[in-house]
């Protein structure tokens, strides 16, 4: 059963789209069940995310966990958003069910993608962020 929460980000999904010339694009997905989440940073020269946008191909549970992370993280710094964990993701969409949790790490997993991406072209480094990878299902 999903929450309230969960099915208003899913049936009105926040962010929605793509970002020309995006300082940070991620990618990533999982084989398993076969979502795919591109996120799409705006960030300032204070490395501030100016927007957030997104676009998902999967579950509603997907779709909900994408939009719920674009609005967490949009308006935080860079530093702010490493720590919008899949937890956090979960706990603003008041829970998934055990089924959907994977879908809460692709929007976490999503986010450290592009903020790896934007420290790459721009030469800087992020504390505590780490390559990422391109299907979680390969997660330890």
């Amino acid at each position: 059963m999903y929450s309230e929460k969960v099915m208003d980000h899913f049936q009105n999904p926040r962010n929605v789209g793509e970002i020309e010339d995006a300082s940070g694009v991620g990618t990533v997905g999982n084989a398993k069940c076969g979502d795919i989440m591109r996120i799409y940073l705006d960030i300032d020269e204070n490395r501030i995310i100016r927007d957030c946008k997104f676009k998902t191909f999967g579950c509603g549970a997907a779709v909900a966990t994408s939009s719920m992370a674009t609005e967490l993280v949009k308006g935080k710094s860079v530093q702010e958003a490493m720590e919008v964990t899949n937890k956090a993701v979960m706990d603003a969409l008041d829970g998934l069910p055990p089924v959907k949790v994977h879908c809460s790490l692709l929007a976490e997993e999503a986010i450290h993608a592009a903020l790896w991406d934007y420290a790459t072209k721009n030469n800087i480094e992020i504390a505590g962020l780490e390559e990422p990878k391109n299907d979680i299902s390969e997660k330890d």
